[in-house]
């Protein structure tokens, strides 16, 4: 009887959990899984979203192998990640560096350089599309004070990813705060130990900081791949839909415009699952070569 009771105990203890949890399940399938196998599905058909969905079979597929534009966006977007991500990831690094010093007003400057990076994408952008105005920009204005004619930047297609990978600095405060909870997992010991045998400095960044680091810019490298893989809205307001000569048609602007500007769903899907492939793989080999170089120990 006793094992009964336990037994109605623990089913109601579950229903009761599932019920608590019940309403992340429903938005899960709803809105993550449903619509993921949707499109698993549409990619397979041409579909003008007013209408019935036609099975076409893997002529999307085949599409994008005679597409321009779909070589375009990806080149962009590659081009964009290569400039990008290692820039995002070194900025991250100088500020946590320089805001892990022990000095007066520390907390206020991890806030100030923090601030930024919780700003709206679309108010970010629009703030660097002033910015970058060749006429009356603060970029052009600062370089004409050095005898420098500043370039055309979103208005040129050789400057436009450029500028646009230098405004993700904007966005380096959320690298820094992880690299500094990075710098503070880091025993006081092994620097102490250092200075006492006579390391510099830069010894002491090179063989004890930037290898206890590794865990920390792995993680923050997976990330910004994934997350530069997938640029928006950058492309979308700054580059006005693709910029000069599609020069800034980045492959998730091109996906968007295949979908919800000419209603092409079942190309639009295509591409969405090749990008998820192409992540899939790139982010497969950079798990697979971090093993030999992420280290949880000096050595």
């Amino acid at each position: 009887m006793s094992g009964l009771r336990k037994l109605r105990q623990s089913t109601r203890e579950a229903i009761e959990g599932y019920l608590f949890i019940s309403p992340w399940l429903i938005g899960l399938v709803v809105f993550t899984v449903g619509p993921i196998i949707a499109t698993f599905f549409i990619s397979f058909t041409e579909w003008q979203l007013f209408g019935s969905p036609k099975w076409i079979g893997l002529a999307n597929y085949a599409r994008m192998l005679k597409d321009p534009l779909f070589y375009q966006s990806l080149k962009v977007t590659l081009y964009y990640t290569l400039l990008s991500l290692p820039l995002g990831l070194v900025t991250g690094l100088v500020l946590a560096l320089l805001l892990f010093q022990n000095v007066r007003g520390q907390s206020i400057f991890r806030t100030i350089f923090y601030v930024p990076s919780v700003v709206p994408a679309v108010a970010s952008a629009t703030i660097w599309i002033w910015i970058y105005n060749p006429e009356f920009g603060i970029f052009n204005y600062v370089l004409s004070k050095f005898g420098i004619t500043g370039p055309e930047w979103l208005y040129s297609t050789e400057w436009i990813i450029p500028a646009i990978a230098i405004m993700s600095i904007w966005g380096a405060g959320s690298t820094m705060v992880i690299y500094l909870a990075g710098l503070q997992n880091i025993p006081k010991m092994y620097w102490e130990a250092a200075t006492v045998d006579g390391a510099s400095g830069w010894q002491q960044f090179w063989k004890i900081t930037l290898p206890l680091l590794s865990p920390t810019t792995f993680f923050l490298f997976v990330t910004g791949l994934i997350g530069s893989l997938q640029t928006f809205t950058a492309g979308y307001v700054m580059g006005g839909g693709g910029g000069p000569l599609n020069a800034s048609l980045f492959y998730c602007l091109y996906m968007y415009q295949q979908g919800w500007k000419w209603f092409n769903m079942g190309y639009a899907s295509a591409l969405s699952w090749v990008l998820s492939v192409i992540i899939f793989v790139l982010t497969f080999f950079v798990v697979k070569a971090s093993r030999s170089r992420v280290q949880y120990d000096v050595m």
